[in-house]
């Protein structure tokens, strides 16, 4: 037989009231459903723990050891539900999210503080990764959700969210491509590029659009990471490709930002979750403020 919790806080209450009755008006019960209690217990442990008689109620010596003892489980089983219902009611727990390093350093940082302001108890474990990592760490269970970018065919998530973020170009004040209010595919075609590397989402759309129009990049790096690439750009290494939404793209006054005239740099981006699985409250509540802001218009 387990030890029941009732059972164990009605022992604590008579041995801290020296009485039956005076425990049994604490607890609300009746002095005969309180004896019924001790005496489950007093079998759940297999020895007495009252010398009792009509005046009186004592613990025995064994029942003295155990007091402790079963004060503090009561305390820790008392927390532990205390923290199952923060987490079942979204008022506790952690946002486990993976997602893009442009998404990570722009909009992800406002959201924490949002979700902060109505869930005072959230934590965040971010991982900040390129997308097929971030496809990984959500199918292995490392992560609930995923922000992702590119196409995506996997059978083992489930899109929550599927949206777009358009590329531009960026390049020196000074560059002669600057004059202009928007750049071709040809442009880009004629200059050297600072392209993020193989793997990236971003890479992989700007590998496409050169593909489709039929023009070769002339690619003078290739950094994995956009602030690295604007780094490179800023040197006069050449222009890079970046998303809109980069804040790596609206933090450096003395580079230009030109959209690019061409239907095919448009990255895909996702919100994603395993499939099957059921996300905690608190990144219910996270995701719901998300498609908020990801929402158009």
């Amino acid at each position: 037989m387990d030890l029941n919790l009732r059972d164990i806080r009605a022992f604590i209450a008579v041995a801290q009231t020296g009485s039956f009755t005076r425990a049994a008006a604490r607890l609300h019960l009746s002095q005969p459903a309180l004896t019924v209690q001790i005496r489950r217990l007093e079998e759940t442990v297999g020895v007495r723990l009252f010398d009792r008689n009509s005046r009186n109620v004592a613990l025995t010596a064994t029942g003295r050891e155990l007091l402790p003892l079963l004060q503090k489980s009561l305390h820790d089983m008392e927390h532990v539900l205390i923290d199952a219902r923060a987490l079942g009611d979204g008022s506790s727990g952690t946002v486990r999210i993976a997602c893009l390093p442009t998404f990570a350093a722009s909009v992800l940082p406002e959201l924490i503080q949002q979700v902060k302001v109505t869930v005072p108890c959230a934590g965040f474990h971010v991982r900040d990764a390129v997308a097929g990592v971030v496809e990984t760490l959500v199918r292995n269970e490392e992560v609930d959700i995923g922000l992702t970018g590119g196409e995506l065919s996997d059978a083992e998530v489930d899109v929550l969210y599927a949206g777009a973020d358009h590329l531009v170009a960026v390049l020196p004040a000074g560059h002669a491509l600057a004059r202009r209010k928007r750049v071709s595919l040809t442009d880009l075609a004629s200059v050297p590029l600072v392209l993020t590397a193989q793997g990236t989402s971003v890479r992989a759309v700007v590998d496409s659009a050169f593909s489709s129009g039929g023009c070769t990049p002339e690619i003078a790096c290739e950094p994995t990471y956009m602030m690295t690439a604007v780094a490179m750009v800023r040197a006069g290494l050449g222009v890079t490709i970046l998303p809109a939404s980069a804040r790596e793209v609206r933090a450096e006054p003395e580079l230009r930002v030109r959209p690019i005239d061409h239907d095919a740099f448009v990255r895909p981006i996702a919100l994603i979750k395993k499939r099957g699985r059921t996300l905690p409250p608190v990144t219910q509540t996270f995701v719901a403020m998300l498609l908020e802001r990801l929402a158009p218009g």
